[in-house]
């Protein structure tokens, strides 16, 4: 089998990667099986530094809170702050202590040192702000995006007064509560105040809309641009606290598919600036529906790549990585019947491939998916070699 697809094997670069593809995507969304391996993420940074300085890219969007990360875009375009502080304020997850994402924010810095506005590279975090434990208070989101427009247009147009949002949001732990991830009953999304936050949100994004061609006039696109965000962060997480009140079978589901939501509005947003690598776990950037065991059971929903892939046909790709060991996380050398198994017989320690042939090589062949011995490695599904435009394979991941 080695010998039936060592003609789609290729050096991992940029070149290499661009060939499998008819065009310059918008978004070339880059997976990964697992999280917090500097040595991928380091493969991550010299394919985002080979993408701006041979195909013109200009932002890296990561799996990271779309909210912090506007910390890190501050640092990189204009020197705001200090890297120290850019890496422990602007990733969520606790990845600003990874020192591939440090090194990463340093090098997008000085890339940008000295050069115009149309030549800098940006950064985006594309994830809401939501954790495995819960999700953030809407009140950075809503009381910025209520600064905004009461100073950029009349104030009897607002729906309501600084003050009132403040009263209805109450204590920011009210949200927050950890608790709330697992009892429904803890969660305020449901609450009379929740529901008048969420009216007033969706007349506070209308007024943006409908203001635009001034706001845009008066205050420039990057900050009417920084308002959407607002916005959309706003509408996503009381959207997102509402299911968490959710007490039907379905909560979880629901629940993940309102994040995928969101990380969709905000790659679009990414997109709509220019060509953009992505950076994410492959199960939010796949074609495919997603899948994942709970503690409620399995639960099934639209990956953020297959919705952005639906809205942007070929101005959207996707190339997955797969790996062979981790051996100090207990992943060992794969069974020889798993896609990681016909992939580690190849001689190289890494390589891209074109995923479309490898699946018509591998057609004939019945082969399962991977066990993973742990809950932070998911395997390839190998029904989904077909609907990614490459992979990218890694031998043997070693330890950081």
């Amino acid at each position: 089998m080695a010998t039936d697809i060592k003609d789609a094997v290729r050096t991992v670069d940029a070149a290499a990667v661009m060939g499998l593809l008819p065009g310059r995507p918008r978004l070339l969304a880059l997976g990964e099986p697992t999280h917090g391996e500097d040595a991928l993420l380091r493969l991550r940074n010299e394919l985002f530094r080979q993408f701006v300085e041979q195909e013109g890219y200009r932002t890296i969007a990561i799996e990271s809170d779309c909210l912090m990360g506007l910390v890190v875009d501050d640092y990189v375009t204009s020197g705001t702050g200090t890297l120290d502080e850019a890496v422990e304020r602007g990733f969520s997850h606790a990845w600003g202590s990874l020192a591939a994402n440090r090194e990463l924010v340093r090098w997008m810095r000085a890339h940008n040192e000295g050069r115009p506005a149309s030549e800098r590279v940006r950064f985006a975090g594309f994830d809401g702000p939501l954790e495995i434990s819960g999700a953030a208070s809407p009140r950075q989101a809503l009381t910025a995006l209520h600064g905004y427009l009461s100073a950029g247009v009349e104030a009897d147009l607002l729906p309501c007064t600084a003050e009132t949002l403040d009263q209805l949001l109450g204590a920011d732990e009210r949200w927050t509560d950890p608790a709330a991830m697992t009892d429904p009953a803890r969660s305020v999304g449901r609450s009379a105040e929740a529901g008048r936050l969420r009216l007033l949100a969706d007349e506070l994004v209308a007024l943006l809309d409908a203001q635009t061609p001034h706001l845009i006039t008066a205050t420039g696109r990057d900050d009417w641009d920084r308002a959407r965000l607002y916005g959309r962060t706003a509408t996503g997480l009381l959207r997102y606290h509402y299911g968490m009140a959710d007490t039907s079978p379905a909560r979880m589901a629901r629940l993940c598919a309102s994040r995928d939501m969101m990380m969709t509005h905000n790659l679009l947003a990414v997109a709509a600036r220019g060509p953009a690598l992505v950076h994410a776990h492959n199960s939010h950037l796949q074609r495919e529906k997603s899948t994942m065991r709970m503690w409620q059971g399995p639960v099934e929903w639209w990956s953020a790549g297959a919705l952005v892939s639906a809205r942007l046909g070929a101005e959207y790709a996707f190339v997955a990585t797969a790996l062979g060991t981790i051996r100090h996380q207990g992943v060992d050398t794969p069974a020889p019947n798993t896609v990681e198994g016909v992939l580690y017989a190849l001689p190289e320690d890494s390589c891209v491939i074109d995923a479309p042939r490898l699946a018509a090589a591998l057609g004939g062949e019945r082969l399962g998916r991977r066990v993973s011995p742990w809950f932070g490695y998911a395997p390839l599904d190998p029904a989904h070699l077909e609907n990614s435009d490459g992979l990218v394979f890694v031998k043997d991941v070693p330890q950081s």
